[in-house]
This record gives C-alpha cells, sequence and structure tokens, in this order.
C-alpha cells in the first residue's frame, strides 16, 4: 500500500547500466540513508525515467538522483536533462570514470550538475557519503512540500477535457487522466455523484470534486495564485512568455515590487516548445518547459509576484498611476507597466475545423497530446520552428509524420538546423504547397481534405491527429483606443510610431519616448507583441531585460 504523502520517504534514484555497480551503489546508499530515505535503482534511462514519472504522479519527492555517464541510448547528461522536467528540485550527480571528467565538467553548464563522483567511490565514507550529505541537507533548505496529484476525468475527444489538460500541464501541475468509461474513470464519477453528462470532473488532491471548471476556478484550487496581495506596484508585467518572465526576473531582482499577471500559464508558445536548440548557453537544446520552470522559480525566488488565470481588460492612466484592469471588474495600480502579451496561434480558415478543434485538431499542444498519437498517422500545419518542432517531437511517438507547407519550401521561414533534423528523419514527410481544404469527422477528427495549390487536385486522407501553427496574431484587442498599435494590431514602440521618429500625437512629456516605451508614458512593450520584433527566445527575454532598465530610467525622471 503506497504510504500516505505526509509519511512518505523521500527518493534517491541511482542509475547504471552494469548491475553489479547498479547494486554496489544502492547498496551503499541503503546501508546509510535506508531508514529516512526510500532508494530506487535502475539499469537503464528509459526505466529511471518511468520510475520518475510514477513518483512525480503519486507527489513523492525525489532529493538526489545519481547517474552513470556511460549508458547506452540515452548517457547520463541526457536522462539528466530529461529528468530535469519531471522533478527540477532534484540534486544531480554524474557517476564518472576518470576519462569523462570532462564530460562532467560541460555538464555542470549544460544541466546545472550538482556534482560528478569518480568510480570507484570506495570507501564511501569518505568519497560518497559526505557529497550526499551535503546535497540533502541543501535539498532539505529548500521548500520540497509534498506534490500532490489531481485527478481529471473527461472524454478523449472532449475539447474542454483536453484544455484542462492542456493548463494543468502548462502550469507544472501534476496530475493523472483518467476516461470516464474505463472502470477508475467510473468509480471516480460515481464517487463525485456524476453521471459522466458533465466533463470534464477535475478532483483536487484534498478530494474536492469541480464539475466543468473554468481556469480561474482550477487555478485557485490546485494551489495557483489568483490574486493580488497588494493595490498598488512598482512595475506591473502582463504576460507571462519570456519577455515578461525576463522582465519578472530583472524587475525583481533590481528591488522593483513586480507582479506579473498571466492569461493561462507562464512561457508561452516557447513553453509549448518540446526543444529549443538556439537559445544561448544551452548547446544540446532546452524544453520549453524546462526553460520556463526555471525562469518562474528564478522570478519567485527574487520576491516577483505571479497571478495566473487572469484576464486583462484594459489599461487606465490615472495622474501618475498606471491601472490595469481585470475582467472581473478588479483593479491593480503601478508606477509602470510592461506589455509582453504575447501572440497566440491564427485559427485555420477552413470548413469543420472549428467544430473539431480540442476533437483531433489542437493549436499549440503537441506536448500534452503527443503520446496519444502513439502509431498513428499525424498532420502539421505551417513552415516556421513552432512546426519544426512539433513534427519532431511528434515523430517520436507517432508513425509518421507529415509536414503541410502552403510556401515552395522550408528554407523561408524555419531554422536551417531544424530543417536538417526534419531531413533526416525517415518518419517525417514535407509536402509543400499544400493547404488543409476542410475537416470531416462526427464528434473527432476523421479525414482531411488537402489541395495541391499549384495542380488544383484534392485529396481526401483518414486523420485523426491535425496541429496547426500557421503563424501569429497578437492578444491586444483589450489596447484598443489607449496605446497606438499598427494596423496588425501589433503595439508601436519608440521611435517606430511615427515616419520621422518624432513623438506621437498627445505626448506630454518634454523628452521624446524611450526606446521600448509606448504612446503612454510609462507603459513599455516588449517581447512578439511588438511591431517588428525578431520573434525568437533570445530576443523577446533581451526585450523583457531592457524594458526594466528603462522603467528604472523613467521612474527616476517621474
Amino acid at each position: 500500500m503506497t504510504q500516505p504523502a505526509a509519511q512518505a520517504r523521500t527518493v534517491i534514484l541511482t542509475v547504471d547500466d552494469d548491475p553489479g555497480v547498479s547494486r554496489a551503489v544502492a547498496r551503499d546508499l541503503r546501508r546509510r540513508y535506508g531508514e529516512s530515505h526510500r532508494v530506487v535503482r535502475a539499469e537503464s534511462g528509459e526505466t529511471a525515467l518511468d520510475a520518475l514519472h510514477e513518483l512525480k504522479l503519486r507527489g513523492d519527492q525525489v532529493a538526489v538522483i545519481l547517474a552513470d555517464y556511460r549508458m547506452p541510448r540515452m548517457n547520463g547528461i541526457e536522462f539528466l536533462e530529461r529528468a530535469m522536467d519531471i522533478h527540477p528540485g532534484a540534486r544531480r550527480v554524474l557517476l564518472t570514470a576518470y576519462a569523462d571528467t570532462n564530460a562532467a565538467i560541460d555538464a555542470i553548464n549544460v544541466i546545472d550538475l550538482d556534482h560528478y563522483l569518480l568510480k570507484p567511490w570506495d570507501p564511501p565514507e569518505e568519497k560518497l557519503y559526505p557529497v550526499l550529505d551535503d546535497l540533502l541537507a541543501a535539498w532539505r533548505a529548500a521548500d520540497h512540500r509534498p506534490v500532490p496529484v489531481t485527478k481529471v476525468v473527461g472524454h478523449r475527444w472532449s475539447a474542454r477535457s483536453s484544455e484542462v489538460r492542456e493548463f494543468l500541464a502548462r502550469n507544472q501541475v501534476p496530475y493523472r487522466w483518467y476516461s470516464a468509461d474505463e472502470p477508475e474513470g467510473g468509480r471516480l464519477l460515481a464517487a463525485a455523484g456524476q453521471d459522466g453528462r458533465r466533463l470534464p470532473l477535475v478532483v483536487t488532491p484534498e478530494g474536492t470534486p469541480l464539475v466543468e471548471p473554468d481556469d480561474a476556478e482550477l487555478a485557485g484550487q490546485v494551489g495557483l495564485a489568483t490574486t493580488p496581495a497588494e493595490e498598488f506596484y512598482d512595475l506591473v508585467v502582463i504576460g507571462g512568455g519570456p519577455a515578461g518572465l525576463g522582465a519578472a526576473v530583472y524587475g525583481a531582482s533590481e528591488g522593483l515590487r513586480t507582479l506579473l499577471v498571466e492569461r493561462q500559464a507562464t512561457g508561452g508558445q516557447a513553453g509549448q516548445s518540446s526543444r529549443i536548440e538556439n537559445y544561448l548557453g544551452f548547446p544540446d537544446g532546452v524544453s520549453g518547459a524546462q526553460l520556463t520552470e526555471r525562469a518562474r522559480r528564478q522570478a519567485a525566488r527574487f520576491g516577483a509576484e505571479i497571478l495566473t488565470a487572469r484576464e486583462v481588460a484594459g489599461l487606465e492612466v490615472n495622474g501618475a498611476a498606471r491601472t490595469v484592469r481585470f475582467s472581473d471588474g478588479s483593479a491593480v495600480a503601478a508606477h509602470s507597466v510592461i506589455l509582453a502579451t504575447g501572440v497566440s496561434y491564427r485559427q485555420l480558415d477552413a470548413p469543420g475545423l472549428a467544430e473539431l478543434t480540442g476533437c483531433g485538431v489542437f493549436y499549440g499542444s503537441a506536448l500534452t497530446q503527443a503520446p496519444s498519437c502513439s502509431g498513428q498517422d499525424v498532420y502539421v500545419v505551417g513552415g516556421a520552428n513552432s512546426a519544426g518542432q512539433a513534427a519532431m517531437y511528434l515523430a517520436r511517438h507517432s508513425r509518421s509524420v507529415t509536414l503541410l507547407v502552403r510556401g515552395e519550401s522550408l528554407a523561408a521561414s524555419m531554422s536551417h538546423y531544424l530543417i536538417q533534423q526534419i531531413e533526416a528523419t525517415p518518419n517525417i514527410s514535407v509536402r509543400t504547397r499544400t493547404v488543409v481544404e476542410a475537416a470531416h469527422g462526427t464528434g473527432r477528427l476523421e479525414k482531411l481534405a488537402l489541395r495541391d495549390v499549384d495542380l488544383g487536385e484534392d485529396e481526401l486522407v483518414d486523420a485523426q491527429w491535425l496541429f496547426v501553427f500557421i503563424g501569429a496574431a497578437p492578444l491586444t484587442d483589450w489596447l484598443d483606443g489607449t496605446v497606438l498599435r499598427n494596423e496588425h494590431g501589433f503595439i508601436m514602440a519608440g521611435p517606430d510610431m511615427t515616419d520621422d521618429g518624432s513623438p506621437p500625437p498627445g505626448w506630454e512629456p518634454v523628452r521624446p519616448p524611450y526606446h521600448l516605451e509606448t504612446s503612454v508614458p510609462g507603459v513599455f512593450v516588449a517581447g512578439d507583441a511588438r511591431a517588428e520584433s525578431a520573434k525568437r527566445v533570445a530576443s523577446a527575454v533581451g526585450e523583457g531585460a531592457m524594458a526594466v532598465m528603462l522603467v528604472h530610467r523613467y521612474l527616476e525622471q517621474s
């Protein structure tokens, strides 16, 4: 029987493909730590990841992970990088031979390695236990309260069930999924007094049933902050993508009372990426979820307050204050505001797609849905990096992935490194000059009508999964009449607001607008929502940091 979370021992996990070494490590660990910790051993990276996933779902806490460097199929660094996504707070140790010390040193930068141990570690009293004692003490000094598990009961082809799973996953909330037509799902429904007509059902770790909850109710019940602690701040950052998180980190670290407001989940589109490989400092790439979680924890550590599932509906100027009004009528004020609202995926305009969204047609949900695509044929629409990254990730699980591209080739909009990876992946095919004409299905996607643009010919294909990444639209309609935007809705800033670089109409300060300042003094923009932005993670983070520097300049002169 599983122990209650309050009584469960924390876990030390060790993985080594040599059975003798694996047993020896586990034996030495149990001898010293067996009474206070549960020691779990695995003999491959894959089985160790399975164990970590199971521990995560149960809410068990993993304190230390020890991994051998030289393992087939997945070396120790690759394993620890994936393990970080599951248990980011665990301390990480690499077991190496003397010849592998350079790799271990490199891993300090790649995966924030806490320590590396040379094999053999005899005697453990001198070479193993002191290291583990220090790592366990450091782990205990941090906040590692048990992570409870949320249960979700729904239908596989239910749009709202998919949205709830996406919301929980992107907010790093552990959950377990149960289909309503499976025995355990039926038992949970019966226990909640439900007949399955109203789904999804979400059961909190405390046992509270939530029937068809909206995002705000869900956020409040799973421990996400939704209400500001104060009425006035130095800086309010609207949007939790790379630009917003960058602004929150730099604002809070430099002493500004900082509030970040996010309408769904931190990370933005970048947080949904399976692998970002051109971000500075991560030579082996980093997942969007991993980068987002690090940035969120970093902002919180510096004192930034983060609100989730709060929709911003308006921005007002009240003297020296800038008031941010929420959709429920409440408001919060600040000396300055940074607009980092990012963009959303454009909707594909073809018959049948709107009705099947969430029921086989998805926008930016590749990470959550990929395991369900195992052994099946998948279609991805788009020719930019987000589509390419999704195709690469989906190809791990699916029988085939077909990339549908309207243009002549991928070269115009996709990074060269990603094109090379796609060309080298045998189960990914690219169909250029091809568009989706219509989607067909009853309650779920069943077929797609594809058109060859050059030949004008249509083809009907069997399809259960369609992922769409066709460009982005700014989330700025709520700013209409407040700040200057271009014809596409992107926010104008600095000298770009007018053709000759002069201040915009109605500009009151004697100084010209700062580089990232909008037509409202003290209101800045950063990231993809800004007109003429680079649409890259690194530039968005940089703009967030630069916007904070300009906020300081604005506050000094106000």
